[in-house]
């Protein structure tokens, strides 16, 4: 039998944790020539998340050489530890917008801490909402703008229009709430080309204390997030619209451990997905933790054991602890483990939600020499525009797919070279190629499973012990179609 999950799935997700509170509301970002997907009438375009203490912060930021202004006032945000709120809007991505985008994103830091501080302070908020005498009361405490973390996704190039923005941060913070329903705002103030809201919250315990996390998200085009702790790209390590993802937990975590655990699930979910291939200037992923669920603080860190290619932290065991035996270790695998669940369902909603998409296909390599040379790989075929065309079609073109193999920078061997078809969650799997060589499976068996609108591509290599998972999609008429842009209609001008 399958081994039970440690945690289970609830309604509310950023607002499911204790001491956070959300709000989203239309404030008209977008203009005119700014492009498709968050034109879509007053849909909300701004949100707010708070907690109710400073929350301790990890991060993981897009290492696109050409960084957006939110993303460098996040990065200065997370290296401090602490954070109070994060403003997010959609619509204007404030990337290539030289020092003035530098100058408002810092701005929305700035409104966001005075709105706040004239409304609610540490651990008043939720009797503020509803007793004015106690909001009179904390009103003129400081929160500081450093603790206000800024997030931006839309078009690239464009001032922001900042009389609007602050508008909507006053807005925002008169109608925070704690429900599901103020969840949801923020997770629709955050869509552009999204066709839906992407929510997930658990819970689980931890010594007998009950925990959550929760995120949103949105992305569904410009796709290929390569994100790390400080921007940057790790020289020994391969690459991995906009995504944004915030999480809220009211787990008790040391700072190293946090930004420990969230490394591990993004290089296991967010680092693991490819619409298009295309790194945007704006990837974000935040974690917020305010300890308000009252658990004995976790450290240490809890890491994934090399080779693994399982594509969900469900088992415990999966990881080694470098925290000390027992219970602490475990807690911190139980938390390590839902976190990398809510991570990687929310990844796996934005590839299924991707532009255009029809197909969602994981790609499986393994029997690889090296995790690099996996990494390659896998990158190599579920980014190929000829293998994407095909799964398109419902063709199970292997031939395009060892094509991609060869020039990809992995040791291949076509004599030695494996590759099958199968269903999400079935063992058996299809066999089409073996020692480089076509099986006698019959083409239309191949089709059948190409033409379900999610299966796994398993490839093994026969080399080595090492494997690589990619969560990725199909290349449609749909997405050209919208991409493509019209320069006599402003408004049909991508992102």
């Amino acid at each position: 039998m399958p081994r039970r999950a440690p945690f289970k799935e609830i309604p509310g997700s950023i607002t499911a944790p204790k001491g956070f509170w959300a709000a989203g509301v239309f404030c008209d970002i977008k203009r005119l020539g700014t492009g498709k997907g968050s034109n879509k009438g007053p849909k909300r375009d701004l949100g707010l998340v708070v907690s109710e203490v400073p929350a301790t912060v990890a991060g993981m930021f897009t290492t696109n050489q050409v960084c957006a202004a939110p993303v460098k006032v996040c990065l200065s945000g997370v290296k401090r530890g602490t954070a109070r709120a994060i403003v997010v809007n959609s619509g204007n991505a404030n990337a290539c917008t030289g020092a003035q985008g530098l100058q408002d994103a810092l701005a929305m830091a700035s409104t966001s801490a005075q709105a706040l501080a004239a409304k609610v302070s540490p651990r008043a908020i939720g009797s503020a909402m509803h007793q004015p005498h106690a909001r009179a009361q904390q009103r003129g405490r400081r929160i500081p703008a450093e603790q206000v973390l800024v997030a931006s996704t839309g078009r690239i190039g464009v001032s922001m229009p900042m009389d609007n923005v602050k508008r909507g941060i006053l807005a925002a913070a008169d109608l925070l709430g704690n429900t599901p329903e103020h969840a949801a705002q923020v997770a629709e103030a955050i869509m552009t080309s999204d066709t839906r809201a992407k929510q997930i919250a658990v819970e689980f315990m931890l010594d007998g204390t009950a925990v959550r996390i929760g995120g949103i998200c949105k992305g569904a085009g410009m796709i290929q997030p390569g994100m790390s702790p400080v921007g940057t790209r790790p020289a020994s390590r391969p690459l991995h619209a906009t995504m944004l993802c915030f999480m809220t937990t009211d787990a008790a975590l040391e700072r190293p451990t946090l930004q420990a655990a969230l490394t591990e699930a993004v290089a296991n979910s967010f680092n693991r997905i490819t619409i298009d291939g295309d790194m945007s200037t704006n990837d974000t992923v935040l974690l917020l933790a305010n300890g308000l669920a009252g658990n004995a603080r976790l450290a240490g860190a809890a890491v994934r054991k090399p080779n693994s290619i399982a594509d969900c932290g469900l088992r415990i065991a999966d990881f080694e602890n470098s925290a000390p035996g027992g219970r602490f270790a475990r807690n911190l695998a139980v938390f390590q483990t839902a976190l990398n669940h809510v991570c990687l369902e929310l990844a796996k909603m934005i590839v299924r939600d991707g532009e255009g998409v029809s197909r969602f296909v994981t790609v499986r390599v393994s029997g690889a020499r090296t995790f690099t040379e996996a990494d390659a790989a896998v990158r190599a075929v579920a980014n190929s525009a000829l293998v994407k065309t095909s799964w398109c079609g419902g063709d199970p073109n292997w031939g395009r797919i060892l094509d991609a193999l060869g020039y990809s920078p992995a040791k291949v061997v076509e004599e030695k070279t494996d590759l099958g078809y199968s269903l999400p969650g079935r063992k058996r799997i299809v066999v089409a190629l073996r020692q480089g060589r076509p099986t006698k499976t019959p083409f239309r068996a191949l089709c059948g499973i190409v033409a379900h609108r999610e299966f796994d591509l398993h490839i093994n290599l026969n080399l080595g012990r090492a494997g690589a998972v990619l969560y990725a999609s199909d290349l449609t008429e749909a997405y050209v179609d919208f991409n493509k842009g019209d320069v006599s209609d402003p408004a049909a001008m991508g992102g």
